[in-house]
C-alpha cells in the first residue's frame, strides 16, 4: 500500500517520459533512413573488407562459401 504511493507518476504516454512526441515529416525521415543505411552499408562493407584480409593473410578460418569462391578446385568432382 505505501509503496504503490511513494512510486513518482510518469508524464506523458510512457515513451521515453516525453508528454508529446516530436512530429517529423516525411522528407525528414526519408533523409533519416538514408543516413543510416548508408552508415549500416559502410560497416557492412568494412567488416567484408576486413574479413578478406584476414582470409588472405590465413589468421581465419573460411566458411564453405567462401572457401568455393576462393578456392574452386576443392569442389571439383571431375575426377572421381
Amino acid at each position: 500500500m505505501g509503496a504503490e504511493e511513494q512510486q513518482p507518476q510518469k508524464a506523458g504516454n510512457g515513451v521515453g517520459g516525453l508528454a508529446t512526441p516530436t512530429p517529423i515529416s516525411e522528407a525528414q525521415f526519408l533523409s533519416w533512413k538514408r543516413r543510416k543505411d548508408a552508415e549500416a552499408a559502410a560497416r557492412k562493407a568494412e567488416a567484408a573488407q576486413k574479413r578478406a584480409e584476414d582470409i588472405a593473410a590465413g589468421t581465419v578460418q573460411m566458411n564453405g562459401r567462401e572457401l568455393f569462391h576462393h578456392e574452386p578446385w576443392v569442389f571439383d568432382n571431375d575426377q572421381y
